[in-house]
């Protein structure tokens, strides 16, 4: 990997870091019961990895170089997406015992974002000569890597 790709997925996660404080600070007002500003912003960014990973796939109708793939779904949806912040928001939720609310936000957020993932990624393939895959590099999701 050159030092060009690591600036790229640098950059993408300043984007995507940036871009995820920004919604957080707009959610606000509505997170009182859930955190629902963690919770859009993992379903977008689940959008967006689907989609973007199968429109752009190298054997595509649309191709992108591998370092703006990289930009993208590694740099900017991993800098924006929060299963971190999921997390210690679930915990916190159990620890002052709303264990209800606790288990909708696990159930609504895993649910969501498996499903925006996936329709990103039938939107996608449908743009894209029904490409069956979102990924072409074991690095763009890390499951491939135990398989190969």
């Amino acid at each position: 990997m050159s030092p060009i790709t690591f600036l790229y997925v640098m950059a993408g996660g300043a984007v995507g870091s940036l871009a995820r404080y920004l919604l957080s600070l707009a959610m606000l007002p509505v997170s009182k019961d859930l955190p629902w500003g963690t919770i859009g912003i993992n379903i977008l960014g689940s959008f967006i990895i689907g989609f973007f990973g199968t429109l752009t796939l190298a054997h595509g109708r649309y191709p992108v170089s591998e370092n703006i793939r990289l930009f993208v779904m590694i740099g900017i949806c991993g800098g924006f997406t929060t299963f971190s912040s999921f997390s210690l928001q679930t915990l916190d939720l159990l620890r002052n015992g709303a264990m209800m609310r606790a288990g909708v936000n696990i159930v609504v957020s895993v649910a969501l974002c498996v499903a925006a993932v996936a329709v990103g990624h039938f939107i996608a393939a449908q743009l894209n000569q029904h490409a069956p895959q979102v990924a072409q590099l074991p690095i763009e999701e890390e499951s491939e890597i135990a398989d190969a």
